[in-house]
C-alpha cells in the first residue's frame, strides 16, 4: 500500500463487521492506528437482522493487526455520549493523537408507514442521529486541539439524498445526517477539519442475515411499483463493503485536501432514480 494515512489515527464506530470493518482494515492498510467501537451485542427488539457480536469485533482487531497497526477496540453502544467521550480520550492518550472520525453504526428497520411505532421510530433516530452527533462530540475537540485539522466522515446512505421506501424513519434520520455533515463543517472548517457524508446503495453486509430480507420483501409487496427506486444504473446491484471503505479513505485522505461539505454518493446511481 502507499501510506496515505501513515502514522495517523482514526475513530471508527460500528467497527465489529461490514462496512465499519472495511474502513477499520482499509485505513490500518494505508498506514493508521485505529479506536474501533461496537455495541456488539443485543439490538433493538425491532430489529430484523442479526447483530454483531464479541467475536466480530475480535476478528475486526486480528484483521488489522494482521496489517502491523495498532487498534483499541470497545465495546460501547453510540447511543452512550459518556462512554463515548471516555473511550476516545483513552484512546488519543494510548496512541497519541486523532486525526480521523468515521461515524458509521447505524440501524435499519423495513416497516411501511403505518407499522412504524413510536418506540421503533425513537430507536431509528437515536442511533442514526444522536448516536452520530455523539460520535463526532467525542472526537471533534481532539482533531481541533490537534492543530493539524482532520477529516469527518459521517456514513449516510442514498436515503439521506433521495429516500427510502417503506423506511420513514431510516430516510428521515438518514437526512438528518446530511445535513448534520454540512452543519459541522461549516463551523469546524476553520480549524482546518472537513466534514463529508458519504451515502451507500444495497451493500452486502450483516444487515442482510436473518428476516431481513424477507421483511424488505414484505413490504415492497403493499406498493411494488416503489420497489423501481432500489434500482442503479450498473450491473452488479449491490457492492461490496470495501468499495465504500475506498471512498472514505480518500476523504481521509490528503487528496481530498479541498473536499468539504460534500454528499458522495456510492450506489451505482441508485439517487438518479
Amino acid at each position: 500500500m502507499t501510506g496515505r494515512l501513515l502514522d495517523r489515527v482514526a475513530f471508527i464506530t460500528g467497527a465489529a463487521r461490514g462496512q465499519g470493518r472495511a474502513h477499520a482494515v482499509r485505513m490500518a492498510q494505508e498506514g493508521a492506528d485505529v479506536i474501533a467501537v461496537d455495541v456488539a451485542g443485543p439490538l433493538p427488539p425491532c430489529i430484523r437482522y442479526d447483530p454483531a457480536t464479541p467475536e466480530d469485533l475480535a476478528e475486526t482487531v486480528r484483521l488489522v493487526e494482521r496489517t502491523g497497526r495498532r487498534i483499541l477496540a470497545s465495546a460501547v453502544d453510540v447511543r452512550d455520549h459518556d462512554a463515548l467521550r471516555s473511550t476516545v480520550a483513552a484512546g488519543v492518550a494510548e496512541l497519541g493523537r486523532l486525526d480521523v472520525i468515521v461515524a458509521n453504526a447505524g440501524i435499519t428497520v423495513p416497516q411501511t408507514w403505518d407499522e412504524i411505532t413510536p418506540e421503533s421510530f425513537r430507536d431509528v433516530l437515536d442511533v442514526n442521529v444522536t448516536g452520530t452527533w455523539n460520535t463526532v462530540m467525542a472526537g471533534a475537540r481532539h482533531l481541533v486541539d490537534g492543530g493539524r485539522g482532520g477529516s469527518v466522515i459521517l456514513i449516510s446512505s442514498a436515503a439521506g439524498l433521495k429516500m427510502q421506501p417503506f423506511m420513514i424513519h431510516y430516510t428521515a434520520s438518514k437526512h438528518a445526517v446530511t445535513g448534520m455533515a454540512r452543519g459541522f463543517a461549516a463551523e469546524l472548517g476553520r480549524h482546518g477539519i472537513r466534514v463529508n457524508s458519504v451515502h451507500p446503495g444495497p451493500v452486502a453486509t450483516d444487515m442482510g442475515s436473518g428476516d431481513m430480507v424477507a421483511e424488505i420483501g414484505r413490504t415492497m409487496e403493499s406498493h411494488p411499483a416503489l420497489g423501481a427506486m432500489l434500482q442503479g444504473f450498473l450491473p452488479a446491484g449491490i457492492c461490496e463493503p470495501g468499495d465504500i471503505a475506498d471512498a472514505v479513505l480518500w476523504l481521509a485522505s490528503d487528496e481530498a485536501s479541498f473536499v468539504t461539505a460534500a454528499a458522495i454518493a456510492v450506489d451505482g446511481g441508485n439517487v438518479q432514480f
